[in-house]
């Protein structure tokens, strides 16, 4: 049973993991202090589909005292068609040169005219170095294929700030703005006085992945789903070793009738659970390991100390707290009443 329970929750956990990633791996590698979108409107939460950055507001932020650097960063969805008519749904990054710094393991397109591909967009369009993609009519260079990132389940492109604000007002046919985004690196003295007068809202960049509605919407769902599955697990294995402890309880009367002191027992009854969830757990974080190796890569699921390692922490803590409540029988349990059950 604790075999299965660890199985469900390292599955799950894994399953969590792997849809982060397919949100905001693209995001999350930025050395950013804090990352601003535009003011919502009443009613509405802040988003990066509805984020729109003038370039008065970036020059506000840029000029701001502590702020190092305020980086644009423009995101866009558009179907990009490769030779040999190979298409695929992705999220263009508009960038500017000087972005490296904000990202420094991302190789950032430094030439008009020029994209990054992602891995995962090198592997749906099959465009090596050299060789031309389509974006909404334009042709554009492969210059390099960088690390996977993924944003909303799509794969990014990397392409120049001024050839993203072209295709946004080709696709939009409206006037591009300056960013979605602006990625602010160094501490500014007063952030609430610019976000005033900027009309924006500016967070850290953990809070800033709450923008992110599908990633907002999966991680609360699969968050809530992981807690109450713990929970519940405890809730079980405690029922399991109540019926256990239960089952014992004759015995246990009878060591107490010969002298066994009540801490003993309750070491011993823990210790034995102890062993029980030690077991358990670890034959089910090995399964889990060995399943999750085994799927495709199709399927966004991560093995890492996260999924694995910590749910087991946290199956055998909670294994223990259930436990602990099943030794009510061994603190009451009457020696007397047990050999007088013992000589009936």
């Amino acid at each position: 049973m604790v075999l299965l329970i660890t199985l469900l929750v390292g599955f799950l956990g894994g399953l969590t993991q792997g849809l982060a990633n397919a949100n905001i791996s693209a995001v999350l590698p930025f050395q950013a202090d804090r990352v601003v979108l535009s003011e919502p409107a009443h009613g509405k939460s802040l988003s990066f589909s509805d984020s729109t950055i003038s370039a008065e507001a970036a020059a506000i932020w840029t000029a701001a005292d502590g702020v190092e650097a305020a980086e644009p960063l423009g995101i866009l969805t558009s179907r990009v068609t490769a030779a040999g008519g190979r298409e695929q749904t992705a999220s263009l990054f508009g960038v500017d040169s000087s972005f490296a710094d904000i990202s420094p393991d991302q190789m950032i397109p430094t030439e008009a005219g020029t994209v990054v591909l992602s891995e995962r967009s090198h592997e749906a369009l099959l465009a090596d170095v050299g060789q031309e993609i389509t974006i909404f009519g334009d042709t554009f260079t492969v210059a390099g294929i960088s690390q996977d990132a993924e944003y909303s389940h799509t794969g990014v492109i990397w392409i120049p700030i001024d050839d993203w604000r072209t295709t946004v007002a080709k696709q939009t046919a409206a006037d591009a703005p300056f960013s979605t985004a602006l990625i602010v690196r160094g501490a500014p003295t007063d952030a609430a006085l610019v976000d005033a007068q900027a009309g924006t809202a500016s967070s850290s960049l953990l809070m800033s992945l709450m923008a992110i509605e599908v990633f907002k919407s999966e991680i609360g769902s699969l968050g809530l789903m992981l807690g109450l599955l713990l929970g519940i697990s405890a809730l079980v294995i405690g029922a399991f070793f109540t019926v256990w402890t239960i089952q014992r309880s004759k015995d246990i009367a009878v060591l107490k009738a010969l002298g066994a002191s009540t801490g003993s027992l309750v070491r011993d009854a823990l210790g034995q659970a102890f062993v029980v969830l030690l077991v358990g757990v670890g034959l089910g974080i090995g399964l889990t390991v060995a399943a999750g190796a085994a799927l495709p890569a199709a399927v966004p699921f991560v093995i890492s100390p996260l999924t694995t390692v910590l749910p087991g922490i946290a199956m055998v803590a909670l294994g223990l707290v259930g436990a602990a409540f099943a030794l009510r029988s061994v603190v009451k349990a009457d020696p007397l009443a047990a050999l007088n059950a013992q000589n009936s």
